[in-house]
C-alpha cells in the first residue's frame, strides 16, 4: 500500500452542456486550473457512452469489456484527477440507467452529456502523485510518495 496525507485546495463548480465529453471538459478544466490531484463527481445525465465493465480477460493481458449505454438518460459518479507525464487524467467509475438498462462501470470513449452534468472537483494540495506507467498492465497506475 501506498499513500500520503493531504489538505483540500479549491472547490471547482462546473456545468457540463448537451453533447459535451465528459473527459476533455474534466480534464480541460483541471489543465486550465493546474490542477494536479483532486476528487471528482458528477451528477446529470449520460447520452451515451462505452463503459468498461470489467475485464473479458486477466491473462496473459488485461483485456477490458466494453458496453455501449444508449441513453439520454441518468448518471452520477465518482472519480480522481492525477496527472501523468502528458497533464491531468480523469477516471472515473459511474452508475447510468434508462429504464431497465443499469450499467455501473468506467464510461470512456465518448461519454456525452445528456442536457446537462453538473461537476464537482475538489482539489487535493500538499501531496505527491502521479499516474506512471506499470510495466506489468502497460497502464499508467497511481503512484503515491
Amino acid at each position: 500500500m501506498e499513500y500520503s496525507v493531504g489538505q483540500t485546495g479549491r472547490v471547482i463548480a462546473a456545468r457540463l452542456f448537451e453533447g459535451e465529453d465528459l473527459y476533455e471538459s474534466i480534464e480541460q478544466i483541471a489543465t486550465n486550473e493546474r490542477i494536479r490531484c483532486a476528487a471528482v463527481l458528477i451528477t446529470g445525465g449520460f447520452r451515451k457512452a462505452d463503459v468498461v465493465v470489467g475485464p473479458k480477460q486477466e491473462e496473459p493481458k488485461i483485456e477490458p469489456d466494453f458496453r455501449t449505454f444508449t441513453g439520454p438518460g441518468e448518471a452520477f459518479g465518482v472519480g480522481t484527477i492525477y496527472c501523468d507525464d502528458n497533464g491531468p487524467k480523469l477516471h472515473l467509475h459511474a452508475a447510468m440507467g434508462r429504464g431497465g438498462q443499469d450499467i455501473v462501470g468506467c464510461p470512456r470513449g465518448g461519454a456525452k452529456t445528456f442536457l446537462i452534468l453538473e461537476v464537482t472537483i475538489v482539489e487535493i494540495v500538499g501531496i505527491e502523485a502521479s499516474r506512471k506507467l506499470d510495466p506489468a498492465t502497460g497502464w499508467n497506475l497511481l503512484r503515491v510518495g
